[in-house]
């Protein structure tokens, strides 16, 4: 079969007002946002983005036909903002995305508004969408014949300064080095544990050769 992944980031950046505004007591404005983590033009294989805002929005669905796929906002509160993905291909289903979207953190020049709170996430978009939740990760399988040429024919997006905020490869490489760390520790704590356990059937054998070897003396002592 045909696998063809297309990595992307999505998330929301906020900037506090440093005060309510008196006309609708809204503190933040905020952007939510889709893009390509390669910089590419996705509107070569995408539709249409659908963004479902919360319902006290005057217009809850924003739909928006070509990059940069986002929509800015004000507001007072965090939201689920829902994420529907629309393919040029209409035999391709729909892929949704659910961000959390963030407006408050501890980081004290984030909450004097002297810095954007930043929250986005990489993930791997796909079609047929086999999607699973726990490892947020999704892979195209066996395309049409023309979503394959849509998707292996990528365009250079131009919007100027192309830059994430957050370093993946970093943070991934941390992850790496968690993980791989756990798991050195959980070697140790087989090996430990293996030790242990040969330590204590060692001690069985010996206690089992004493009490033989004790019964075989109380043994010839009865006999004379």
């Amino acid at each position: 079969g045909i696998t063809v992944v297309k990595p992307i980031v999505y998330g929301n950046i906020a900037s506090y007002f440093g005060k309510k505004r008196e006309e609708d007591g809204h503190t933040h404005q905020w952007t939510v946002f889709v893009k390509s983590y390669a910089n590419e033009d996705m509107s070569v294989y995408v539709k249409k983005m659908n963004f479902k805002l919360h319902e006290s929005y005057a217009n809850t669905n924003r739909v928006i036909t070509r990059p940069p796929y986002e929509v800015t906002e004000t507001g007072w509160g965090e939201f689920e903002v829902i994420i529907k993905i629309y393919f040029n291909d209409p035999n391709e289903k729909p892929v949704t995305i659910y961000h959390l979207l963030k407006l408050f953190q501890s980081d004290t020049d984030i909450m004097s508004g002297k810095k954007n709170l930043v929250s986005e996430s990489y993930d791997e978009m796909a079609s047929n969408f086999y999607y699973f939740p726990f490892c947020n990760h999704s892979v195209f399988q066996d395309p049409s014949v023309l979503m394959h040429r849509l998707l292996t024919q990528p365009r250079p997006l131009h919007l100027g300064n192309y830059m994430h905020e957050t370093n993946f490869e970093e943070k991934k490489q941390r992850q790496l080095a968690a993980i791989e760390q756990a798991s050195a520790k959980i070697k140790q704590q087989i090996q430990k544990h293996t030790d242990h356990l040969k330590q204590c059937k060692e001690d069985m054998i010996k206690f089992k050769q004493e009490i033989n070897r004790l019964d075989g003396g109380n043994a010839f002592m009865v006999g004379m």
